[in-house]
């Protein structure tokens, strides 16, 4: 019985890989998009997205199977709980990437972005939803705080994107309109940002027993 219990734990292990790389996969595809400026690109979130979503349910199922075969021990309980914490947020994020393609297919007038620091912020957070799953795959405690740390930078990022979008919009109102649009879709890498940290809290939780910080609705 414990064994096929604990092979229903590599399964979902490897649930959790496979969502994570679509998640990553639906922000590298968000980020290519805007900076060529390519709305075809753009709408290949989409069907990611709807991929992110399937998972989210068939992992949700295969947790309350796991909680429902047997009387989990507290380590495999605090595993079990924390895989479908993250799971919201992993679907979280596959929707703001999709937030993000959908405002850069409607722009009016798209060009290229070469804003050093939504490139930054792209780089930061496909970083972090990355090493937050690799975090609890290989239960490493280090690499989860790393995580939460992480998340600074793209703070500091959207703070100056936000400043100089704002100075862009009072020099020339007529740039307000794509300004907004660049300010929106830099909100959205924040949030996914904010998610990959709740993710690495949910994994030093399933270690320790442990959670410590706020989460995203």
């Amino acid at each position: 019985m414990r064994s096929r219990f604990d092979e229903q734990l590599a399964l979902l292990n490897k649930e959790l890989i496979t969502m994570g790389a679509l998640c990553e996969e639906a922000i590298t595809l968000a980020s290519k998009a805007l900076s060529e400026g390519n709305k075809e690109t753009a709408r290949g979130v989409v069907p990611i997205d709807t991929d992110i979503d399937q998972m989210e349910r068939d992992i949700e199922s295969l947790c309350m199977k796991l909680l429902l075969q047997q009387q989990p021990v507290a380590r495999d309980l605090r595993q079990i709980s924390a895989a479908l914490k993250m799971v919201t947020d992993m679907e979280r994020i596959g929707d703001q990437a999709e937030e993000i393609a959908e405002i850069i297919s409607f722009m009016n007038k798209l060009t290229a972005v070469s804003h050093t620091q939504i490139r930054e912020m792209e780089k930061a957070t496909i970083k972090m939803v990355t090493d937050s799953v690799d975090a609890y795959i290989k239960k490493d405690i280090a690499l989860a705080e790393s995580v939460i740390e992480y998340d600074d930078v793209v703070d500091d990022c959207f703070n100056h994107v936000k400043k100089d979008l704002l100075d862009i919009i009072a020099a020339n109102p007529k740039a307000g309109e794509s300004a907004l649009d660049l300010l929106m879709i830099a909100k959205y890498y924040e949030r996914i940002g904010d998610h990959a940290v709740n993710i690495a809290e949910w994994v030093i939780f399933s270690i320790t027993g442990n959670k410590k910080g706020r989460e995203m609705s």
